[in-house]
């Protein structure tokens, strides 16, 4: 997982960033993980709270990415983090999740070739 911080790229919204690192294996793969800080949420209880909103959230509207992936045959790493710094409503999470995936998605279109 450092090597996708290292390395990697991200794409953001207000209250969430994806950092992605795509791998050249010719896998089809996509290994995500969620996280944020406990700087901004002291309570385990409140952490854990967003952590399963975000992997639900990411569940349900990983379709696009994956048919992406199979069309493209890569391994990619995700990591979520939540930014915010007050306790999020699920709709919220929601959209942000959708947010940052179409912007994935259009990043990783334009880094496609154009004969290919």
């Amino acid at each position: 997982m450092q090597q996708v911080f290292a390395e990697g790229k991200s794409v953001r919204t207000k209250d969430l960033r994806l950092v992605y690192l795509k791998e050249k294996e010719e896998a089809t793969d996509i290994k995500c993980g969620v996280g944020l800080t406990t700087r901004n949420f002291k309570h385990a209880v409140d952490r854990n709270r967003i952590k399963r909103l975000l992997r639900e959230a990411y569940r349900l509207q990983q379709h696009d990415l994956k048919s992406y992936i199979a069309a493209h045959p890569a391994s990619m790493s995700l990591f979520l983090l939540y930014t915010g710094r007050e306790l999020p409503r699920y709709r919220d999470i929601y959209d942000n999740v959708g947010v940052v995936l179409q912007k994935l998605l259009k990043a990783l279109h334009a880094a496609i070739p154009e004969n290919t």
